[in-house]
């Protein structure tokens, strides 16, 4: 049964726009980590880390950064790998109490923290101490990732705008207008944008002024962030398919079947693909052969998946509502092992180093031993968390549902 978020009143198509305020405070002096250089359409990345074929290449999206987080999943492949690591008892270093829900997922770039809550107020935090910088009002529930590229911030919201935001000062740029909810990242290729929206709709967006590019109309809601690789983005969604679309032109090469509806993102090691359902599946898809190599479903406890997969080459890990997070064999899709959270796990989670990071529905941030399942951090939080973590220089970033964003280091 469908239960994604629910579609709300929107303003009438057009209808006045709303006029957006300015940033509320404004540093003296922000700079922005520019995170360009992608590879040449055509390129495939490589298994493992998510790598680039060309070492040379500056600021690669597609590899795990060690000082940043720029993207929903840590990268362009959809991963949720970090490249720092992380104290083996990490601390709470600062919190931030924005007084409202927070499920937003972070991005960090050049030691700031860009997030959203519930009120559709976005703020822009230092990572070394939480000090806020900016904050921008979208007057609607944010819900979405964020994502930062070259000195950009870009959110969706409930209203079905895609708002880019300059990262030094909150400055509003330029918005995009879709027919529904937005609750997906944005992704990026070249001077190109993804984004996904419950109007049934892949947008492919200018990145320097918002103009759409093209737009594919699916069979459903599309609530998982794309992925790129290969020239390709690929995205899972609603209506029990995940499409292969050419970056370049917008036409669909293949849609390959499901078996049920998918709010998960996909996440790309080499030739795989790796997405979960809500007909309580976890898929191993074959992108080259274009269909599904594997499916894992738990001989007990069927329920959905709501979180994304984390990948590398030697696992595959995800938490379901069914409370366990499942850890699988990347190649035949057989369990490792699984842990049993005693709460619905909709945070995804976050690979760094030998240990797996999430958030709970009952309030701890969990650290899993990566190759047995055992816990071995644990810090309650109080609230239920959804948000996924976020880790860049050495500190792990997460928000809660009691409004409370959280930084451990």
């Amino acid at each position: 049964m469908f239960e994604f978020a629910q579609p709300r009143h929107r303003r009438r198509r057009g209808a006045p726009k709303r006029a957006f305020p300015r940033p509320l405070k404004i540093p003296a002096a922000v700079a922005v980590l520019l995170l360009g250089g992608l590879v040449a359409a055509g390129t495939v990345a490589t298994a493992g880390d998510g790598g680039n074929p060309d070492p040379a290449a500056k600021n690669d999206l597609f590899r795990p950064a060690a000082d940043a987080w720029p993207v929903f999943r840590g990268n362009l492949l959809g991963t949720g790998v970090a490249g720092t690591t992380l104290p083996e008892n990490p601390k709470l270093l600062w919190t931030f109490d924005t007084q409202s829900e927070i499920e937003s997922t972070a991005a960090i770039a050049d030691g700031v923290v860009f997030f959203g809550d519930y009120e559709g107020r976005v703020y822009a935090l230092t990572l070394e101490d939480g000090k806020e910088l900016w904050r921008f009002d979208a007057e609607t529930p944010i819900k979405a990732p964020l994502s930062v590229f070259d000195g950009v911030v870009y959110i969706g919201d409930e209203y079905g705008l895609i708002h880019a935001l300059d990262a030094a000062t909150g400055e509003e740029r330029w918005q995009f207008e879709t027919l529904g909810e937005i609750y997906a990242g944005v992704s990026l290729y070249g001077d190109r944008l993804l984004v996904g929206s419950y109007d049934n709709s892949l947008y492919c967006l200018d990145r320097a002024n918002g103009e759409k590019l093209w737009q594919v109309e699916t069979e459903g809601y599309v609530h998982g962030t794309p992925a790129v690789a290969d020239g390709l983005t690929t995205v899972s969604g609603c209506d029990g398919f995940m499409w292969l679309i050419d970056i370049e032109t917008g036409e669909t090469i293949h849609k390959i079947d499901l078996r049920g509806q998918a709010a998960s993102s996909p996440a790309v090691i080499g030739n795989m693909a790796y997405v979960a359902t809500y007909e309580n599946e976890v898929l191993g898809i074959d992108l080259e052969k274009r269909q599904v190599a594997w499916a894992y479903e738990h001989e007990i406890r069927k329920f959905p998946f709501y979180a994304s997969a984390a990948a590398d080459d030697e696992i595959v890990v995800i938490g379901g509502r069914d409370k366990i997070v499942h850890a699988l064999d990347p190649a035949t899709g057989e369990r490792k092992w699984e842990w049993n959270s005693g709460a619905r796990l909709d945070s995804s989670p976050v690979i760094v180093g030998d240990r797996v990071f999430l958030g709970s529905k009952r309030g701890p941030v969990l650290a899993l031993d990566k190759a047995t399942g055992e816990p071995v951090w644990e810090f309650d939080t109080g609230s239920a968390i959804m948000a996924s973590p976020a880790v860049a220089s050495e500190r792990l970033v997460i928000g809660s549902l009691d409004g409370i964003l959280y930084c451990f280091g």
